[in-house]
């Protein structure tokens, strides 16, 4: 595990000597070079372990997301902001099944840290709704559902969306009572 500001300093050595390749007239190792000095630079803004911890998430297989997540020793260090984003927005979605304080808190962090695409964004706000809403808070709840699906452009999450509102009418329904009298005392006392 590379710290980010490792990995600039190898991709600008890298570009260094491939500059001195162009001099000597070594045309295809300095373009080779180039390319490799590419792959470090695109290593500083996407995480190699964050992209394999998403490849094993993608196959539900959160032991081994959760493995890779867990190579990352110090976020701050190795991660830019929005990848320590994504650090969190992972580890609240593994978290999720198991502890809903912690995940809670993973989400929020995320958030703030800011997720580059908008379904991630929207899919972190749609697990904090019901959080939210489990938590009894259904303002917030509310809220966060309204805001997760402005975000949800593409309509991937509508029938999870569709399916926690739903869920939220049924609970904001009051109970109603089936047949005439109510309960038996109460009839007791009619008669």
């Amino acid at each position: 595990m590379f710290n980010k500001i490792i990995k600039l300093i190898i991709a600008a050595g890298i570009l260094a000597y491939a500059v001195y390749q162009f001099t000597e007239s070594n045309i295809g190792n300095g373009i080779m070079l180039i390319l490799l000095a590419g792959i470090f630079i695109f290593l500083y803004f996407k995480n190699e372990f964050i992209l394999l911890a998403f490849l094993k998430l993608r196959k539900q297989d959160f032991e081994g997301a959760k493995r890779w997540l867990d190579k990352i020793k110090n976020p701050e260090g190795a991660l830019v902001k929005k990848q320590q984003g994504y650090y969190n927005y992972l580890h609240g979605i593994m978290v999720s099944q198991t502890n809903m304080n912690e995940s809670e808190r993973y989400f929020k962090k995320a958030i703030d840290l800011g997720l580059s695409m908008d379904h991630d964004l929207a899919m972190a706000k749609l697990n904090l709704a019901g959080i939210a809403f489990s938590k009894r808070r259904k303002q917030e709840a509310t809220k966060l559902l309204s805001e997760a699906s402005k975000l949800d452009k593409q309509g991937m999450l509508t029938d999870q969306i569709k399916m926690m509102k739903d869920n939220m009418k049924r609970a904001q329904m009051p109970n109603q009572h089936y047949g005439a009298g109510g309960s038996i005392r109460a009839q007791k006392r009619r008669g």
